[in-house]
């Protein structure tokens, strides 16, 4: 992906080379998953005691489980109102302004105070921040994903959109190793008091470099020849409804499986071993960026394979591995053996990265260039909402409730919509996206 993009269809040079145009796609991403993983360990194991003091133990941490849970709604919002300007004024200026909101919200966590001094302010901004937060996640993949997809060459979109989906494995890989090393050098009063703020910080630098990168990139050749010979609608979510609903649904149902295995592998689970299990957390992190390189090896992998063998047949694989596997999972947890823990822990991210690989391409193709940010956006956020944003207070709740036999049902069940939903949707590996 390093060579030169490929002259646009109007005669004019594609904006951008291709390995800016992926550093460009790739960094959002990265920055939105490390996002998701920090305030999802940060709720699992501080938020509750320094936002919710007053509250129990189990209250606590489902009060902080529930602001998670206010990102994601947040999310579709975002979606609309990012897709509605990236459809009408085009992809690059709305993506500069959707990485701001998203990592200077994320990076004010970090410096916010707790509940011992500012009292029931404290809480109320913490979930104001997370509507922001949430807000700027919103617009962030589906610009990620067309800046990749609409810059790439026929025939080569799955490999081209590889670059936003390995935000994710590298996000995480990076949220991992930050919190392993503060876990590895702080005494465990130190990260409850003010360790836990240093992944958030970290987030200004990693907007500072992705402010850098997509300053650079021009916009896509895909929006610049349309907006060249046609006129854009005035409200594209309107649009994308009328034309495109049963895209939107499905779509939105096939990356719920996603979200399920990566909340579960990285949050749920490191609580459930570290707090039920009593296996140490440092032990817990290392095994977990083990998994986390199988999830960057499959997403690479079935990305760029998704342009030989089609999206569609790769991801139903991947959801039918996840169906299998959600039953598998917590019976090698309930081990304690670092080797079936590991073992258990790469089947869950392994699924994730089959589905997560061609989904880059996948949701893209599935709409129009005039609607293309809007439609993806939003099917993307919507399957967020109900497999990232639903998904942890329920898997809490029925751990606490059930044990984690139904929480792998309910893993399980999630799995199977996404199968459905996938298996309901064409085949798009072969669109022309001028003509979709």
């Amino acid at each position: 992906m390093t060579e030169p993009t490929t002259t646009a269809p109007s005669g004019r040079p594609a904006a951008g080379d291709g390995r800016t145009i992926a550093t460009a796609s790739f960094i959002g991403t990265a920055i939105e998953f490390y996002d998701y993983y920090i305030y999802g360990t940060a709720a699992a194991l501080v938020l509750n005691k320094m936002f919710f003091p007053t509250l129990s133990s189990v209250a606590g941490t489902l009060a902080s489980l529930a602001t998670f849970a206010i990102g994601f709604i947040a999310r579709p919002l975002g979606a609309v109102v990012f897709g509605h300007f990236g459809d009408r004024i085009g992809r690059k200026t709305t993506l500069v302004v959707s990485l701001l909101l998203m990592g200077l919200s994320t990076a004010c966590i970090g410096l916010l105070p707790g509940y011992s001094t500012l009292g029931v302010a404290a809480p109320i901004l913490l979930v104001l921040l997370r509507v922001l937060q949430g807000i700027g996640l919103g617009g962030e993949w589906g610009g990620a994903a067309l800046l990749s997809t609409e810059h790439a060459p026929k025939g080569r979109r799955g490999l081209y959109a590889a670059a936003p989906q390995m935000g994710s494995p590298v996000g995480y890989f990076v949220a991992t190793a930050v919190f392993w090393a503060l876990s590895e050098w702080l005494p465990k009063d130190a990260f409850d008091g003010w360790g836990w703020r240093i992944p958030f910080l970290l987030s200004f630098v990693l907007v500072a470099i992705g402010l850098r990168i997509r300053l650079q990139v021009a916009e896509t050749p895909a929006f610049a020849d349309f907006v060249a010979t046609r006129h854009a609608n005035k409200v594209p979510i309107a649009a994308v409804v009328r034309r495109y609903p049963k895209q939107l649904l499905l779509g939105a149902g096939s990356i719920v499986v996603v979200y399920v295995m990566f909340y579960t592998a990285s949050t749920y689970c490191l609580t459930y071993t570290t707090k039920t299990l009593g296996v140490p957390r440092n032990t817990m992190l290392g095994l977990t960026l083990i998994a986390v390189v199988v999830l960057g090896v499959a997403t690479f992998v079935v990305a760029q394979q998704s342009d030989v063998f089609g999206r569609r047949a790769l991801m139903l694989g991947g959801a039918a591995f996840g169906v299998v596997w959600s039953l598998v999972l917590f019976p090698l947890l309930n081990t304690e053996n670092p080797v079936l823990i590991v073992v258990g822990l790469s089947g869950a991210l392994l699924c994730m990265g089959i589905v997560w690989g061609p989904l880059g391409a996948f949701l893209p193709e599935l709409f129009g260039t005039d609607v293309r940010y809007s439609g993806a956006g939003i099917a993307y956020n919507l399957g967020g909402v109900l497999g990232g944003g639903a998904a942890p207070l329920i898997v809490a709740q029925l751990g606490e409730t059930r044990g984690t036999t139904a929480v792998g049902v309910f893993m399980a069940v999630m799995a199977v919509i996404s199968l459905l939903s996938i298996y309901a949707l064409p085949e798009t590996r072969h669109r022309d996206l001028d003509e979709v």
